[in-house]
């Protein structure tokens, strides 16, 4: 899809592709055999705006509309989906920062952050509550200036590798009788366990589950007020979304480009395999998908842009650009038969992590049934 890009964001988006072919694409191989990430890149990469994208320039940011930051998220959705989903947990940090912190928070742990010293990751999900955010049941009692937090969070996107998480608790304090807050949980002021987990999808991500026993919090380390942070995290939900859509369509279509250049050069029967009809059927059908979903992610980001709520446009974006770039992967690894298989070749990589991209920020039931409510006026989410 021709999408209607200003001179600026093009000459952004060859930039990027530029230093991505250079920088990122040679050293991905070696990292997902490693399961390790090279986080200096997102120092390298902060002068495009992968760091701090969407804050104002006064407070360190580059003050980038949605369209252009879901382009930045859609290239390196391209070249490494684990590059993404960094550049997502990151920027989720500091946007929470910028918006719900104090001063001191934001020099101590969000100017960190934008200049690539610290790492960060949210605490949401639990052994027991994924989609149903409202479930959590981590908790956090205050007792003089301190909160003692109590309770486990599941499957959390760079916790093997944070200084610091965002985590969300029920709190219990003389103003707070179970509201969900934010906490910001310094690893060597307050420590708490880190059990590394391997998964199928995004391995180089430092996925981990954080445990938490008495974990002491000094008071000034909540983050925004107590019993806010369920309204908090909703708000966020709806751009969220749109990132995983945009890295979706970046997947998808480096899927859709291995294949055409396999096709055209690959020969069986004394000719190119692309003039095999079923073979051709697969790239168009790989086309189709792939251009569907990133005219649904754009259109998103423009609503976004636009200020309104875009909740359809939204889930309806990161439902059907993730099931996309799946399908478009899945048929990839079709045309490039016993190749496709090999971890020194990209489809077996993009084949996994495309996997895992409809499960977060709500799963494809949840997004289908908030597509539902919003069009019909019904909710079937009771």
């Amino acid at each position: 899809m021709a999408v209607d890009l200003t001179p600026e964001q093009e000459l952004l988006r060859d930039n990027v592709r530029r230093f991505m072919e250079r920088r990122v694409a040679p050293v991905i191989n070696g990292h997902e055999a490693a399961k390790t990430f090279p986080f200096e890149i997102l120092g390298e990469l902060a002068e495009f705006g992968y760091l701090g994208g969407r804050l104002p320039e006064a407070d360190g940011g580059f003050g980038l509309d949605y369209v252009t930051w879901g382009m930045l998220l859609e290239q390196s959705g391209y070249f490494w989906m684990s590059l993404r989903t960094l550049v997502n947990i990151t920027n989720g940090a500091i946007n929470r920062l910028h918006a719900y912190g104090t001063p001191e928070q934001h020099a101590r742990f969000m100017r960190p952050l934008l200049e690539n010293r610290r790492r960060a990751c949210f605490g949401l999900t639990e052994p027991d509550t994924g989609s149903n955010a409202a479930g959590v049941q981590a908790r956090a009692d205050r007792r003089g200036d301190t909160y003692v937090l109590n309770g486990r969070k599941m499957w959390i996107t760079n916790g093997a590798n944070a200084d610091f998480a965002i985590v969300i608790a029920r709190t219990f304090s003389p103003d707070c009788d179970g509201g969900l807050s934010a906490f910001i949980v310094e690893r060597e002021v307050s420590p708490y366990d880190v059990r590394p987990l391997d998964t199928m999808v995004l391995r180089c991500t430092g996925t981990a589950e954080l445990g938490f026993s008495d974990v002491v919090i000094p008071r000034e380390n909540l983050l925004g007020e107590e019993g806010g942070a369920f309204r908090n995290v909703l708000k966020g939900l709806n751009a969220a979304r749109v990132n995983i859509a945009m890295g979706a369509v970046g997947a998808a279509q480096a899927a859709l480009d291995l294949s055409v250049e396999y096709a055209r050069t690959r020969k069986q029967f004394g000719k190119p395999i692309g003039s095999f009809q079923l073979i051709q059927k697969h790239i168009v059908d790989m086309t189709i998908r792939t251009e569907a979903a990133r005219a649904l992610a754009y259109n998103a980001a423009t609503a976004l842009d636009r200020g309104r709520d875009a909740r359809t446009e939204c889930s309806i974006a990161k439902l059907y650009a993730t099931e996309a770039a799946h399908e478009v992967a899945n048929m990839a690894l079709q045309v490039h038969g016993g190749m496709g298989y090999s971890t020194d070749y990209p489809i077996e990589r993009i084949f996994r992590d495309t996997r895992g991209g409809m499960i977060p920020e709500g799963t494809t039931e949840i997004q289908t049934l908030i597509a539902g409510r919003e069009i019909l006026g019904l909710s079937a989410l009771t």
